[in-house]
């Protein structure tokens, strides 16, 4: 397994079993995207069980070795309506360590806002709720999650991303059998909306004058030429990218080194329009230069 993008300590990668698959476990709040991340998988070949009780996951791995090369990478997608849940899932996770299985544990978070927004959208309640309230049934999921989270490898918060947005990260992350040493994910935001929960890195462009009181680039954004170009016209911008460029060519050779294969860098401003746009375009550019495989998503842009 990798290093958690949480900070978790690193665990060696295990030589493992060649005739064994490749696992990823997808888990986390109900509501916050997992069967958006099965049908991913699904999309990019993966076998994906969901709901497997996790008692039956290292019989799933099984299974999959046996079939001569047919199953070899296989998504397994569980929440805690299963019985002896973290147990069960101990157990499972121990004796797949032990075996040197390649495996990954992918954690969907939310805010609880968004979550009973989602919940009231469809009319359905939320699996824990019984005869509570439905941030009581929240509540709890979020508590007994709380060590599975601590366990992830990645952590991914789709409080502010739509289905596309998360299909790109998840594509950034598994669409390839032969993954690359890194792989980052850019994100452009606004801090009046709040920081991005899984963010490893953040970068404040509000020192830059800001566009938006240019009546001539106001209804632009950072992907236009004319506010790129009045951005990094400003002092100090240019000489920003060009230092942070080299920062961030010390910080992924540290995560490859640590086993770390995913990264996420979050770039700021007022409103996620203008600034951090257009510093996220151009060091996505430099990433991509350097061979790390990059996703760029701007979150807050169109938001206003």
């Amino acid at each position: 397994m990798t290093v958690s993008d949480e900070g978790r300590a690193a665990r060696p990668e295990p030589a493992g079993d060649e005739t064994a698959p490749e696992l990823v476990i997808i888990s986390g709040m109900s509501g916050a995207g997992r069967s958006t991340a099965a049908k991913c998988l699904e999309d990019l070949d993966w076998f994906v069980v969901d709901n497997l009780p996790p008692a039956l996951i290292p019989t799933m791995v099984d299974l999959g070795a046996r079939s001569q090369g047919a199953v070899a990478r296989i998504g397994v997608v569980i929440d805690v309506r299963g019985r002896q849940f973290f147990d069960d899932l101990r157990a499972s996770l121990e004796e797949l360590d032990k075996r040197g299985t390649r495996m990954r544990i992918v954690y969907l978070e939310s805010s609880d806002d968004v979550l009973v927004r989602r919940f009231e959208s469809v009319r359905r309640p939320h699996p824990l709720q019984g005869d509570a309230r439905l941030v009581d049934g929240i509540a709890r999921e979020r508590d007994l999650l709380r060590e599975l989270r601590g366990e992830a490898d990645l952590v991914i918060d789709t409080t502010d991303l739509n289905v596309h947005q998360l299909r790109a990260k998840l594509d950034a992350q598994f669409a390839d059998h032969d993954e690359p040493a890194l792989r980052c994910t850019v994100m452009s935001f606004g801090f009046k909306y709040g920081l991005p929960v899984d963010a490893d890195l953040v970068v404040d462009c509000r020192f830059l004058p800001n566009p938006h009181w240019v009546p001539e680039l106001r209804a632009h954004t950072g992907t236009d030429a004319a506010v790129a170009d009045y951005v990094f016209a400003q002092p100090g911008a240019q000489a920003f990218l060009d230092g942070y460029t080299d920062l961030l060519r010390i910080v992924t050779e540290g995560y490859r080194r640590e086993g770390k294969r995913h990264m996420t860098l979050a770039v700021g401003c007022t409103g996620g329009k203008h600034r951090s746009v257009a510093m996220s375009e151009r060091l996505t550019k430099r990433l991509v230069a350097d061979g790390v495989e990059t996703v760029l998503v701007h979150r807050d842009m169109g938001r206003e």
